[in-house]
C-alpha cells in the first residue's frame, strides 16, 4: 500500500478540542468484519461486545507533564524544553526538543525554578538535544510533574488548561513514560471499568510509553521504507498468562488502542502465542499484516496518513475502515484524540 491510499479530508471542525463528559458518552462505531455493518452506539455499550472469559488489554503508560518552560543562563531568554525520554536514570540525563532550537548550544544551562535545571550536553538533531538534569533536583519525574504542562497534541489549537492534566491521563496511567496519551484508553471510567469486571472479563496491563514519533509525519509513498521510531514497552507475565489462556479457550482478545496493540504484536512466540518481555519496539503495522494476538480493537478515529490509522486499516480491513471514515464525518463523529472512538470486531 502506498502513503496516498490513506489521505482524506479531515475538516477542522471534526477535530476535538475537548473531551465528552462523562468520558464513557462519546460516541462509539461499531464496524461488524464479518458482515460488513457499521453500527452508533454509545461508548458505554462496549461491555455489550464482550463475554465471560474475555480479555481486555490495556496500557498503563501515564502521560508526563513534558513541557517545560526555563530561561537561559545569561540571556534569560525564554526556552521551551518538551522532555522526550529518560536515557541514564543515575546520570539525570535525558533526551529533549528545545525551542527556539537556534538559542540553545552545548554547554548552555536552562534554569526552571531555584530547584531544577539543565545543561545541554549534545545535540542530536536541528531541534533535539541531550541534557543532564541537577543533582539536586531528585526525583525528576516528579520535578516534571511538579512544573510542567500537559503535553496536548499540536492539533488542538487552544492553550492548554487545568482539567487537561486529569483530562489527558487514561484511568489505567500508573507508570510515566509518554508524551501522548494512549487516547482510546481516554473512554473508559472507574464505573465501566467495574461493569466489565463483573462480567467476568479480565483486564490485563501492558505498557508502551508513547514518543513524539507518533505525531511525525510518514515521508515516503513506499509505507514499506517508512521507519518507526522506537518505544519501550513491556509485556508482563502475568499478562502474558491470562493472554495465553484466553486464546486456549478461543475467547476475545480486545485491546485497547493501537499503541496496546503494538506492544503485544511486538512479542509473539512462533506459535502465535504472547511472549513476556520488555525493551525497544519499532514495529510497523500496516496492511496487510497478519494479527497473531489482537482479535478486537478498540481505537480513535485518526489523522490522515497517520500510522495509526495504517494499524486500524490493517486491522479492520482497508476499504470498510476507509468507508467509515466517510460514514463517521458524515455523521458528525469527533475525531482524534479528545474524539469519539470505534470498536472493530
Amino acid at each position: 500500500m502506498k502513503l496516498s491510499d490513506f489521505r482524506y479530508n479531515l475538516p477542522k471542525t471534526a477535530i476535538a478540542k475537548f473531551p465528552v463528559e462523562p468520558r464513557d458518552e462519546a460516541k462509539l462505531m461499531v464496524l461488524d468484519r464479518a458482515n460488513q455493518s457499521i453500527e452508533h452506539k454509545k461508548f458505554s455499550d462496549i461491555v455489550d461486545y464482550m463475554s465471560k472469559g474475555d480479555v481486555l488489554v490495556v496500557n498503563e503508560t501515564k502521560v508526563m507533564q513534558a513541557r517545560l518552560f526555563g530561561n537561559k543562563e545569561r540571556t534569560n531568554a525564554k526556552i521551551e524544553v518538551f522532555v522526550l525520554r529518560e536515557l541514564n536514570q543515575e546520570e539525570n540525563i535525558w533526551d529533549v526538543i528545545v525551542d527556539p532550537a537556534r538559542k540553545v548550544r552545548i554547554g548552555n544551562r536552562i534554569y526552571f525554578n531555584d530547584n531544577l535545571w539543565c545543561e545541554v550536553i549534545d545535540n542530536t538533531t536541528s531541534r533535539g538535544r541531550t541534557v543532564r538534569f541537577n543533582e539536586e533536583a531528585g526525583d525528576i519525574f516528579k520535578a516534571i510533574e511538579d512544573i510542567g504542562t500537559t503535553p496536548l497534541p499540536p492539533y488542538i489549537k487552544r492553550d492548554v488548561v487545568e482539567e487537561d492534566k486529569d483530562n489527558y491521563q487514561t484511568v489505567f496511567a500508573k507508570y510515566d513514560g509518554s508524551v501522548a496519551a494512549p487516547t482510546a484508553g481516554l473512554h473508559f471510567t472507574p464505573k465501566l471499568i467495574q461493569k466489565i469486571k463483573k462480567k467476568g472479563i479480565k483486564v490485563v496491563p501492558v505498557i508502551l510509553h508513547i514518543g513524539l514519533g507518533t505525531f511525525r509525519p510518514v515521508e515516503v509513498e513506499d509505507l514499506t521504507k517508512h521507519k518507526m521510531d522506537s518505544e519501550y514497552f513491556e509485556i508482563p507475565d502475568e499478562s502474558a498468562e491470562v493472554i495465553n489462556t484466553a486464546l486456549d479457550k478461543k475467547k476475545n482478545i480486545f485491546v485497547v488502542g493501537t499503541s496496546a496493540t503494538r506492544a503485544v504484536e511486538s512479542s509473539v512466540t512462533a506459535e502465535g502465542f504472547s511472549k513476556p518481555n520488555f525493551g525497544w519496539t519499532d514495529k510497523f503495522i500496516f496492511p496487510q499484516y497478519e494479527f497473531a494476538i489482537t482479535k478486537k480493537l478498540i481505537t480513535n478515529f485518526h489523522q490522515p496518513e497517520s500510522t495509526l490509522l495504517m494499524l486500524a486499516a490493517a486491522f479492520g480491513g482497508y476499504d470498510f475502515l476507509m468507508k467509515s471514515y466517510k460514514k463517521a464525518l458524515k455523521e458528525d463523529y469527533r475525531f482524534l484524540s479528545y474524539g469519539d472512538a470505534m470498536i472493530i470486531i
